[in-house]
């Protein structure tokens, strides 16, 4: 049974000299594994299996096979500014690193791969990137089911394990600092091209990129601590 879809690939892994199993989250199915042979003559070109590439697949296997063998590949949406800038390709890294864990389901959901196709494009042609990857991880959690439950105009510290702004005799032990919150609060009302206009000292975003990152492994099994942050640290001044 044949089957065409566009797709965001996760990661490859190489399978002998000449193949190898590449892991994507595509529009029709979800996450899926795709076994495709690339030493032959006109195999697939290497960039549609680069992090996070966006491509147009067909594929052979039943919908309940594990790994389906990949038929045609092509680069559907190329990135122009990505692979060129530095602080781009950290901040893709990054996101590769982070959905790699958490997109697991085998099971399509257009509004999230929508989000991704639009996330990537504001990260290649948007303008400065540096609070993108908080604003992603904010967003992201919406379509994930912890999107953080706004300030209700009394709010103290927001609790990591709540999911919410409270007070401070009532948070779990588990709460951001106060000033981090405070720009949570901000960019829970941003759309994910919104935040050029906004200024943070550095100190400040690298607290909340490490903040929401604890909120995640509180909300999402199994996640643990992502090496990525630590480069992104470097390259977003």
């Amino acid at each position: 049974m044949l089957h065409r879809t566009r797709a965001i690939v996760l990661r490859t892994i190489a399978h002998g000299d000449r193949s190898r199993v590449m892991q994507a989250y595509t529009q029709e199915s979800g996450r899926r594994s795709y076994f495709a042979r690339t030493g032959r003559k006109g195999g697939a070109a290497a960039a549609a299996f680069q992090p996070l590439a966006r491509v147009e697949l067909t594929a052979q296997g039943a919908p309940d096979r594990d790994l389906h063998q990949l038929r045609e590949i092509r680069v559907d949406r190329p990135y122009h500014r990505v692979h060129a800038d530095p602080v781009r390709g950290g901040v893709l890294l990054f996101l590769q690193e982070l959905l790699v864990r958490v997109l697991r389901e085998e099971s399509p959901d257009p509004a999230l791969f929508a989000f991704l196709d639009d996330a990537l494009t504001e990260l290649d042609e948007g303008p400065d990137p540096v609070l993108f990857p908080q604003l992603f991880l904010v967003q992201l959690s919406r379509h994930l089911g912890f999107f953080p439950e706004a300030p209700d105009g009394v709010e103290g510290r927001f609790d990591l394990k709540e999911g919410r702004f409270l007070n401070t005799a009532e948070h779990s032990g588990h709460a951001m600092d106060e000033d981090v919150g405070k720009a949570l609060a901000y960019l829970l009302e941003v759309p994910i091209g919104g935040a050029s206009d906004m200024v943070l000292p550095g100190d400040l975003r690298r607290r909340l990129l490490d903040q929401l990152l604890l909120y995640y492994r509180f909300h999402v099994e199994g996640l643990g601590e992502l090496r990525s942050p630590a480069v992104l640290h470097q390259v977003l001044h």
